[in-house]
């Protein structure tokens, strides 16, 4: 019996992109003949049973919006897929578009477009709350007309199912076997706080900065906190060096997963303490998952969602993530506590077994696949 054939589609994201990639399509490709567009120039590629046709790299972000589309478009409707499954706020048009040839199709709401734009530092306030306003208006008739919405988080789900009967929440948790590493004596690991993820003010790392001073003047030496990320931009850049703890925070770039589970099995634990925008306060960032998943402590902002994970599995410390002196005394508190660290990683490991895993999630994903396919 031939496999049905579907598309997942991005501009923005990368070919290898965790939510999309590894874990959507992967999941996807033993029951559907899965293609991927992306725009990143790389080439075609055919990997892990997933075909994956690129359509180029768009030379700006308006060359992108207004002409990476267009290619998409014809490289999609060629296809002839029974499904196709949009990533980004930019390609709805395109949806719509498809949509009205009388294919099926899916949006995947990562964020809160919205209230994402609120927090858009190149925005100025006025602005953002117009495009927010607009977007609001135009995100709803988009998904009052396609087949169906998978959304990141529960939250963003409650707002779209006013729209469209058929949003599920698919949240973004992770892979229960990839970052965890069992043989690890915690004891023995570096007494360092990790941040993985996007590279930002809103993301709380100037106040995380300015924390590694504080711990680096009650006695110990080395680097307090090390920053994976893609590199930040110039004005970025200015703004942390000028912060006393900056010497003490260790910059290392990108990483691949691999490397990502090896940062993970040498911390101490995970720092996810973004700044109080409106699309972080009920978001469920995949990092702080993440280091549950490796066994390690999280120290996470105090929105009263994250406080309630983090309290009722007893798997990390919540502080005001506009104080670097809160971030510190947590980083310090479990530095000299290896009891207490190690016992507040394995709970958070156990809570992801138990419930926070990509394995449970796919599930939904496959069977809202399985419904529009009827």
């Amino acid at each position: 019996m031939k496999m049905k054939c579907i598309c997942h589609v991005t501009s923005v994201h990368p070919r290898y992109d965790v939510r999309i990639f590894i874990k959507e399509c992967v999941s996807l490709s033993s029951r559907y003949n899965v293609f991927l567009i992306v725009a990143d120039g790389k080439g075609d590629e055919r990997k892990n049973n997933i075909t994956i046709l690129d359509v180029g790299k768009p030379k700006s972000r308006l060359k992108r919006i207004f002409f990476t589309g267009n290619l998409i478009f014809k490289k999609a409707i060629a296809l002839n897929a029974e499904v196709y499954h949009f990533h980004d706020p930019e390609l709805m048009p395109i949806a719509v578009k498809i949509k009205k040839i009388g294919k099926k199709v899916i949006f995947d709401a990562h964020e809160d477009f919205p209230k994402q734009l609120l927090s858009k530092a190149y925005l100025p306030p006025i602005v953002a709350k117009i495009f927010s306003f607009f977007a609001t208006f135009y995100e709803g008739r988009v998904f009052k007309k396609i087949d169906a919405a998978v959304c990141a988080t529960p939250a963003i789900n409650k707002k779209i199912l006013k729209y469209n009967k058929k949003g599920v929440s698919v949240c973004n948790y992770p892979i229960l076997s990839e970052l965890y590493t069992n043989n690890t004596i915690f004891e023995a690991r570096l007494k360092q706080a990790c941040y993985i993820g996007g590279i930002s003010l809103s993301r709380g790392l100037k106040q995380l900065t300015d924390s590694a001073y504080f711990l680096a003047h009650r006695g110990c030496g080395g680097n307090f906190v090390v920053i994976a990320g893609k590199t930040p931009d110039l004005e970025f850049m200015k703004i942390i060096k000028k912060s006393d703890g900056y010497e003490y925070v260790n910059f290392i770039g990108e990483l691949n997963r691999e490397q990502v589970r090896m940062l993970l099995a040498e911390s101490y634990l995970g720092i996810v303490t973004l700044l109080s925008t409106p699309n972080h306060v009920e978001s469920l960032p995949i990092k702080m998952f993440e280091y549950m998943s490796a066994g390690i402590p999280v120290i996470a902002s105090n929105f009263p969602l994250w406080k309630e994970i983090i309290e009722e599995n007893r798997c990390g410390i919540c502080v005001n993530p506009e104080s670097p002196n809160e971030i510190s005394d947590a980083i310090d508190y479990l530095f000299s506590n290896c009891g207490v660290a190690e016992e507040m990683g394995k709970n958070g490991r156990r809570a992801v077994e138990e419930k926070y895993n990509w394995e449970a999630e796919s599930v939904k994903l496959i069977n809202l696949y399985k419904e529009i396919l009827l």
